[in-house]
C-alpha cells in the first residue's frame, strides 16, 4: 500500500511538472507578445487607441475560440488522447507565427500574423489547462493549479528579462527565445505525456460505451443548455462569482496607475509600480491557498479570500498613502489567491461529466474575460460619478457582490450534501 501511494505521488508530481511546463511555454510567448508587439504596431500607426484595440483582439477571439476548442477536444478520441494531438500541432505552429511577427513589413501583414497567432494561441491555452482535471484527482487539483499559476506568473519576469537584455541589440532575434522554449516543451510533451492514460479520458471512454445513439458526443450548445436549464444552480452561481470577482480583480490592476497619480500624488512611473510587490505576495500565497482549500473546504477558502481582498481595498480607500496602499495591496493579492487558485478547480469538480472538462475550462475563461472587460468599465463609471478618491472602495463593493453569491452557493452546496439520497 505504501509503495502504491509513493508511485501515485511520483506520477502526480510528474504530470504537475509537465502541465506547468506547457503553460509556462505558452505564456512566455503571450507575455513577450504583450511587451513587444505594441512597439511593432507603433512603427505603422500613431493612434494609441488603435494599438489598444489591436492588442485587445486576442482576448475578444478567446471568448469565442476557447469554449469551442475545449468542447471539440472533449469529443476527440485518439490513441494519444484528446488534448495532446491538438497541442502537438498547435504549439509548433504558434511558435512559427510568433517568429514571423518582427519580420512583417506592413500593417496589413503584421495584423494578419497577429490574428493567426491569436487564433492558434487561444486554441492551445484551454487544452493545456484542461490537462489538470484530466489527470489529477479532484482533491489534488488545487495544488496542481497553484503550481501552474506560479509558473505562468514567472513568465512575466522571463519576458521582462528578454526585453531588458536582448531586444535592444537583437530586436528580431529576441523573438526566437520564447519560440524555442515552446518548441522544446512541445517535444517533451509529445514524448512524456499521453492523456489517453488520464483518469478523465478513461472515464469519458467508459461513458461513451454506455451512452445511447447520438449521445457519445456533447456539442457545445448542449453543454451550455444543460448548464442553464439544470435545477442544480451551483455552476451558474460559480460562473457569476467568476464574472464579478474577475471584474474587481482587473479593475484593481488596470486602474491603479491613474489612481496613484490622482490620489497619492505619484509620478506615472511610481504609480505604475504600486502593484509589483503584490505580485510577489500572490506567488507566496498561491500554494498555501490550495492546501487550505483541501483542509477547510474550497468554497470557504474562496469566500475568505474574496472578503480579505475586499477588506484590504476598502481600508486602502481610507489610508491613501503610497506605503499603506502597497501593504494593503499585498494583503489583497494574498486574499485573491484564495479565489484565483480554487475557483477553476471548484468548477471542474462540479462538471457533470468527464466528457465536459474542456468545455468547462473554456466557459471559465470566457466568464473571466467578460468580467475583465466589464469590471474596469463599471468602476471607471463610478469614478466619473464620485471621483478617484473612492475607487478602491468601488472595487471592494464589486468584490463583496461576488462574496454574496458565494454565500448563496455555499448554502446550496451544504443543502445538497445533507440531503439524503433517494431510496432505490
Amino acid at each position: 500500500m505504501a509503495e502504491m501511494k509513493t508511485r501515485d505521488e511520483v506520477s502526480y508530481r510528474k504530470i504537475t511538472f509537465f502541465i506547468a511546463l506547457t503553460l509556462f511555454a505558452q505564456e512566455s510567448t503571450w507575455n513577450f507578445y504583450d511587451n513587444q508587439v505594441p512597439v511593432l504596431l507603433r512603427e505603422h500607426v500613431t493612434s494609441a487607441a488603435l494599438v489598444g484595440v489591436l492588442m485587445g483582439m486576442d482576448n475578444l477571439l478567446g471568448i469565442f475560440i476557447q469554449p469551442w476548442i475545449g468542447n471539440r477536444s472533449d469529443n476527440t478520441r485518439t490513441r494519444w488522447g484528446r488534448r495532446i494531438p491538438y497541442l502537438a500541432v498547435g504549439m509548433p505552429l504558434g511558435a512559427l507565427l510568433f517568429l514571423l511577427l518582427p519580420w512583417t513589413t506592413s500593417l496589413v501583414t503584421l495584423v494578419a500574423v497577429m490574428v493567426c497567432y491569436a487564433l492558434v494561441a487561444n486554441t492551445m491555452r484551454p487544452l493545456a489547462e484542461a490537462l489538470t482535471p484530466d489527470f489529477v484527482a479532484p482533491q489534488r487539483r488545487g495544488r496542481t493549479n497553484a503550481v501552474v499559476k506560479i509558473a505562468t506568473s514567472l513568465t512575466i519576469i522571463v519576458a521582462s528579462l528578454i526585453s531588458l537584455l536582448v531586444v535592444d541589440d537583437h530586436p528580431r532575434g529576441a523573438f526566437v527565445i520564447p519560440a524555442a522554449i515552446m518548441l522544446v516543451v512541445t517535444v517533451v510533451m509529445i514524448v512524456k505525456v499521453r492523456d489517453s492514460r488520464s483518469r478523465a479520458y478513461r472515464a469519458a471512454v467508459a461513458e461513451d460505451a454506455t451512452a445511447g445513439p447520438g449521445e457519445t458526443k456533447s456539442p457545445l450548445w448542449r453543454v451550455v443548455a444543460e448548464l442553464v436549464t439544470s435545477r442544480d444552480r451551483r455552476r451558474v452561481l460559480l460562473l457569476l462569482t467568476v464574472f464579478l470577482f474577475g471584474g474587481a480583480w482587473f479593475a484593481s490592476r488596470s486602474l491603479m496607475t491613474p489612481y496613484g497619480m490622482e490620489v497619492l500624488g505619484l509620478s506615472r512611473g511610481e504609480a505604475g509600480g504600486l502593484t509589483l510587490p503584490s505580485g510577489v505576495a500572490y506567488l507566496i500565497a498561491a500554494y498555501p491557498a490550495a492546501l487550505a482549500a483541501e483542509r477547510f473546504g474550497r468554497l470557504r477558502v474562496i469566500l475568505i479570500g474574496i472578503v480579505v481582498f475586499a477588506g484590504a481595498l476598502a481600508a486602502g480607500a481610507v489610508v491613501r498613502t503610497p506605503t499603506g496602499t502597497v501593504v494593503l495591496f499585498c494583503l489583497a493579492a494574498m486574499g485573491a489567491a484564495g479565489f484565483l487558485i480554487n475557483a477553476a478547480v471548484a468548477l471542474w469538480n462540479l462538471a457533470p461529466s468527464s466528457r465536459m472538462l474542456g468545455a468547462y475550462t473554456g466557459l471559465y475563461a470566457v466568464t473571466w474575460y467578460l468580467g475583465g472587460f466589464a469590471g474596469p468599465a463599471l468602476v471607471g463609471a463610478a469614478v466619473d460619478l464620485v471621483g478617484w478618491s473612492w475607487m478602491l472602495l468601488d472595487i471592494a463593493v464589486l468584490a463583496m457582490l461576488a462574496a454574496v453569491v458565494v454565500i448563496r452557493l455555499a448554502r446550496l452546496q451544504q443543502a445538497r450534501e445533507t440531503t439524503p439520497a433517494p431510496a432505490r
